[in-house]
């Protein structure tokens, strides 16, 4: 069970473990892409394509008979789950005789939910790494059966980047451990309740920039928040994204002032210290430079942004 880019070299370990037999893969429903909103599959739906599997796409899972018993009918040994998207009701998480296995993005119990990759970099983290974990009906908050080696979270790291990082080691360590735990080789560990931090699901307006914050938080959002939603500000009514900021201890003005500074790059003074905005994109436009876009558009310096 997986849905996005993140999922895929775990489905692709099963697929090469010789051990191991995919009876089926659940994934979410296809999407609008584009301009035109055509339905498109996900990154796991084509992998499994590929490979002539056999795909559901529930729309739901709780009260849905119809998935429960097509599961039930596969009478899988165990389930591997990687990002797939919903929560799993206990009628399918009692299914499979080994229990559901999650590829999960952080060292738990930190950062438990739905945004890992986010809440790490939001929170200044320089390390991170994958949990193996038996799932139960409470998020993310089930015996752990192995962790990863600790992947560092470099300066420039955005969520999509540490995805990159990331999704291989979940594969590695399922392919070191997952044998062993259908093999009852590994002793389960509990989770320490004392130090679980929940991550909750991102929402558009949390990309919302609130310049009287500090800049280096408003730079950590600029990387957490990319791909999706962004970190983004409205300037003469239109949204302003910030995909890639810098911290620079000068400052002009009143938090939200644009100036500009000696390379002509545009900056925005905030609580303590400016961002200097090194790559934006303008509503409707592509992404380019700040040097570029203040060429463009100079009569934000001296503008205050919202």
């Amino acid at each position: 069970m997986g849905t996005p880019e993140f999922a895929v070299p775990s489905l692709q370990a099963l697929l090469e473990n010789s051990q191991l037999d995919i009876v089926a893969v659940i994934t979410q429903p296809d999407k609008p892409i584009g301009r035109n909103g055509t339905p498109q599959p996900g990154p796991i739906k084509q992998l499994a394509l590929a490979h002539s599997l056999v795909v559901w796409t529930p729309i739901k899972l709780k009260n849905n008979v119809n998935i429960i018993a097509q599961i039930e009918a596969t009478n899988p040994d165990v389930i591997i789950v990687a990002a797939y998207g919903k929560i799993l009701p206990q009628e399918i998480l009692d299914i499979p005789q080994f229990g559901i296995v999650n590829v999960h993005g952080s060292y738990l119990p930190k950062y438990r939910g739905a945004s890992p990759l986010v809440a790490a970099i939001l929170n200044g983290d320089t390390t991170t790494g994958i949990t193996l974990m038996k799932m139960v009906l409470e998020v993310d908050a089930g015996p752990i059966i192995a962790i990863s080696k600790a992947v560092p979270i470099d300066a420039q790291d955005t969520t999509a980047s540490l995805t990159r990082k990331l999704a291989p080691i979940g594969a590695e360590l399922l392919n070191q451990k997952l044998i062993l735990y259908l093999a009852g080789q590994i002793i389960l560990i509990p989770q320490d309740e004392s130090q679980a931090i929940y991550a909750p699901m991102i929402k558009k307006e949390d990309g919302l920039i609130n310049w009287h914050e500090n800049a280096d938080t408003i730079e950590r959002k600029t990387r957490a928040y990319y791909p999706w939603p962004s970190a983004y500000t409205f300037w003469q009514g239109k949204r302003l994204k910030i995909i890639q900021g810098q911290v620079m201890p000068e400052t002009t003005g009143s938090p939200g002032a644009a100036w500009a500074t000696p390379d002509k790059y545009p900056a925005v003074t905030t609580g303590q210290g400016s961002l200097k905005l090194i790559t934006v994109q303008p509503e409707g436009k592509t992404m380019m430079p700040g040097a570029d876009f203040l060429r463009g558009c100079p009569a934000i310096i001296g503008a205050t942004l919202s």
